[in-house]
């Protein structure tokens, strides 16, 4: 029985002109992720393959890994499939009007209620926002990935798919059969760098874990556990 590791991006700068980057929490988050798992597994860390979206969070967050893991030559795929959904589109499809930054915690809680909205709408079928595919494409293009790393299954290999949020909940929500709305909120929970844990073999994918912290589980890095 093969292992999936599921990444979610570090902390990426949110509220900020250009959201796609890791800001320097996010950083020394994916490092330490790459430190813990050298740790925990010692010589026996190994990634059979990597797959990341082409997003900048998702390859910055692979990047600080591979250097805290010390797996600076493990190659990785690209595949856009494992894109995030654009946020922006989505509330822009169910509240047209524009909207000031969410700097304030009432405007940050507008932006997520709205999200949620959004999200569901497009799940639904009842919106299609601008520059996105419909959420049917967007499914398969994650069960593809996931058909890829089940295709790679052998013994005991190790895969790590670094992706986001949208995609990582997708993913579960298919291994789990969830409803639209539970995808959702798993979707809204998921925290920067965590850890899900999938069991893969050629037919089958079973969670193990879900949104789980190990690297951070220690007083000093109380303050590095985000959300956004």
């Amino acid at each position: 029985m093969g292992t999936l590791y599921l990444v979610r991006h570090g902390q990426a700068s949110f509220g900020a002109d250009d959201y796609d980057q890791l800001s320097p929490l996010g950083q020394r988050q994916s490092v330490r992720l790459g430190e813990y798992l050298r740790w925990r597994h010692g010589e026996a860390l190994r990634l059979d393959a990597v797959l990341t979206g082409t997003l900048r969070r998702q390859r910055q967050t692979w990047d600080g890994i591979a250097a805290g893991a010390g797996l600076a030559a493990t190659p990785h795929t690209a595949w856009p499939g494992l894109n995030e959904y654009d946020s922006h589109a989505l509330i822009s499809a169910v509240h047209p009007a524009p909207l000031p930054k969410p700097d304030t915690p009432e405007l940050y809680r507008q932006h997520f209620r709205l999200l949620r909205q959004g999200m569901a709408a497009w799940m639904a079928g009842q919106i299609e926002p601008a520059g996105m595919p419909s959420y049917a494409d967007f499914r398969a293009g994650v069960v593809g990935a996931l058909d890829h790393v089940r295709s790679l299954a052998g013994g005991d290999g190790q895969v790590m798919i670094v992706s986001s949020g949208g995609p990582i909940a997708t993913a579960v929500g298919h291994v789990l059969g969830t409803t639209p709305e539970t995808t959702i909120e798993l979707n809204l929970r998921i925290r920067s760098s965590a850890v899900t844990e999938l069991h893969v073999s050629p037919k089958h994918l079973n969670l193990v874990t879900y949104n789980t912290l190990p690297h951070l589980d220690a007083p000093e890095y109380r303050d590095w556990v985000t959300y956004a």
